[in-house]
């Protein structure tokens, strides 16, 4: 064994999320139904970790949804369960709040084969961290989120390096505490779920605690930045038969307006309902629907207000 893969061993034996159960050691060995009932139990004290970490997480949401509003893009960063996490949150803000498919981006070391199948080497290259983020040409309007349930991935950790001497806003995620990403990073959001079921695999609670913070990242920064009104998606993209009949429910949700009503305003703002709200609620034609929501940046409930609904 090399004195580098010494040292790696050591350093991953002091992780929480490597960190062995003996009193597991026998789980093979258990009915079905009890492994179920100890991973079920396993994953109920998530939220809980992720509940210590709220100030810390609503703090770097602020933060990322005023770079948002200049014009700013969210960046995710990982290696393997966590890549493919932030890659997933990424792909479903397009669908769910109508941004551009540039808006919220995922990276995961190794590119999009990676989402399929294990890249060897990729997520120990720092290197390779820095060119997917020169590919997009970073600016300091941007947000890069590292992702590692370790904290040391060498990809997350050269991603948010990276992008912070670029002068970008960086978030840290990370499932141990005082991991070297988040403190490289602005926000350091360090959620302890302790050591895994089996030994050492971070998709289990690891991975539970990523998906709940990053649904947090890009729902409340969406919402931040207006692309709800109230609880509903009134920024939904309808691009299919199941999103046109949702767009007509909301529209009838936030106004109580008739099925003809809707349909009339609907047509009448192409299919837009954030517009056929202020259409039915306020009784404006579908182009100073759409003029009053350009001055409102977006925010329905200030349009709204300018056009005295």
């Amino acid at each position: 064994m090399t004195s580098a893969s010494r040292d790696l061993r050591a350093e991953l034996e002091s992780l929480t999320t490597e960190a062995f159960r003996p009193e597991l050691a026998d789980i093979d060995r258990l009915p079905t139904l009890d492994i179920a009932r100890l991973m079920n139990g396993e994953d109920t004290s998530v939220p809980a970790a992720v509940a210590e970490r709220l100030p810390e997480i609503a703090a770097a949401i602020d933060a990322v949804a005023e770079r948002m509003a200049r014009g700013g893009r969210l960046v995710y960063a990982g290696a393997g369960t966590a890549g493919r996490l932030g890659v997933l949150d990424a792909s479903e803000c397009p669908p769910t709040f109508n941004t551009d498919p540039t808006q919220v981006v995922g990276l995961i070391a190794g590119g999009p084969e990676a989402l399929v199948t294990s890249v060897e080497g990729a997520e120990d290259s720092p290197e390779l961290a820095r060119a997917d983020l020169d590919a997009l040409a970073l600016t300091p309007a941007d947000t890069v989120v590292g992702i590692s349930a370790s904290g040391r991935t060498p990809y997350a950790l050269g991603a948010v390096e990276h992008a912070r001497a670029l002068g970008a806003l960086t978030i840290g995620l990370a499932c141990n505490a005082d991991s070297a990403l988040a403190a490289a990073a602005d926000h350091g959001i360090e959620i302890v779920v302790g050591p895994e079921l089996l030994t050492g695999s971070t998709r289990l609670k690891s991975g539970t605690a990523q998906k709940l913070v990053l649904n947090m990242l890009s729902t409340i920064t969406m919402i931040r930045l207006g692309k709800t009104y109230g609880n509903l998606m009134v920024d939904v993209r309808a691009s299919n038969d199941k999103l046109r009949a949702r767009s007509r429910r909301i529209v009838a949700l936030a106004t109580g307006a008739r099925d003809d009503e809707i349909e009339r305003a609907l047509a009448a703002t192409g299919g837009e309902v954030k517009n056929a709200i202020l259409v039915v609620l306020t009784g404006v034609d579908g182009p100073t629907a759409a003029r009053l929501l350009e001055e409102s940046d977006g925010h329905l409930r200030a349009a709204l207000a300018a056009a005295g609904g």
